[in-house]
């Protein structure tokens, strides 16, 4: 299976949405607080448009996506459904 990367924010729902899924599937994942990382910001801006829109995932060299969704997440990751 691929390296998930969550690039996250506290109070973010969709943020939340995400890691419960990934958490109840037991797909491990790696997670970033933006907030807490100026060059993690920096890269989510860069891929968002010059948004911090987040959840932002990059899976495995894979390019960055923005708020997947599971199913989507665990599918490019070959985690299956």
């Amino acid at each position: 299976m691929k390296g998930i990367t969550v690039y996250w924010r506290p109070g973010c729902t969709y943020c939340m949405k995400l890691r419960l899924g990934l958490w109840l599937t037991r797909t491990p994942y790696d997670k970033v607080n933006i907030w807490k990382d100026p060059d993690a910001a920096a890269f989510v801006r860069s891929v968002a448009d010059g948004n911090e829109t987040v959840p932002t995932v990059v899976v495995g060299d894979g390019p960055a996506v923005v708020n997947p969704s599971l199913r989507e997440l665990r599918a490019a990751a070959g985690a299956g459904r």
